[in-house]
């Protein structure tokens, strides 16, 4: 399931972009605040707790460097990785800028899946409704849907591969918990961005603090 799930989202994402072409937006924000939430709820109660344990020394600056690292990301890919996608002009393209930062992202995602395996429903969770706007975004965008196709492809199997990169090279055990720290910034960074960019303006509404809390709720349950 840590291989399966991430990899399923990303996929299922596409064909629901592909089959009903959505156009409102309402409730795909709804769904990244309910992914944005689970996945820090997921990642405070479940990964940072663990990665203190550890004793490891400087934690807290590798954490640091998660969030940096995301920052720069999202410089070359423009917020993609929590569905902030502009522009409607035509592509010719594959935006490789974009490509490279996405999937860099989705692979240091699935490091840590391997010791904690509800993490993979929270990447899933959180990749869902992002293969939904980034599919529905290139659809527009008229980019060739062989590409867009090899695209979301890629991205899928990023996660995963991260996971199996983990869990096949034991030398990267010894630096577990640097690794670990990187992705919790990463993933603090991602979550929270989700949480106040899934509504207009940054306003919160009931329904957005619902999802929010129903996040919240079932993270503190798996």
């Amino acid at each position: 399931m840590n291989y399966i799930l991430p990899l399923l989202s990303v996929l299922l994402g596409y064909f629901i972009a592909i089959s009903l072409k959505p156009k409102g937006k309402k409730n795909l924000k709804l769904l990244l605040a309910f992914s944005g939430s689970f996945l820090l709820s997921l990642t405070v109660i479940h990964l940072l707790p663990e990665i203190y344990e550890s004793h490891h020394h400087n934690i807290g600056i590798y954490i640091m460097v998660g969030i940096l690292f995301q920052i720069i990301l999202e410089f070359f890919s423009k917020g993609a990785e929590h569905g902030h996608v502009h522009g409607h002009g035509k592509m010719t393209q594959i935006p490789w800028a974009l490509f490279i930062s996405l999937c860099l992202h989705a692979l240091l995602e699935g490091f840590p899946v391997g010791h904690h395996h509800d993490l993979a429903i929270g990447i899933a969770i959180h990749h869902l409704p992002i293969a939904i706007i980034l599919t529905t975004f290139f659809l527009n965008a008229e980019l060739n849907k062989i590409a867009l196709f090899l695209f979301m492809l890629t991205f899928a199997v990023m996660t995963p591969l991260g996971t199996w990169v983990s869990d096949s090279f034991p030398a990267l055990t010894q630096y577990y918990a640097e690794i670990t720290a990187v992705v919790i910034g990463i993933l603090f960074h991602i979550s929270s961005t989700i949480i106040f960019e899934s509504s207009e303006g940054h306003k919160f509404n009931i329904a957005k603090i619902s999802m929010i809390i129903l996040g919240v709720a079932l993270a503190c349950f798996v």
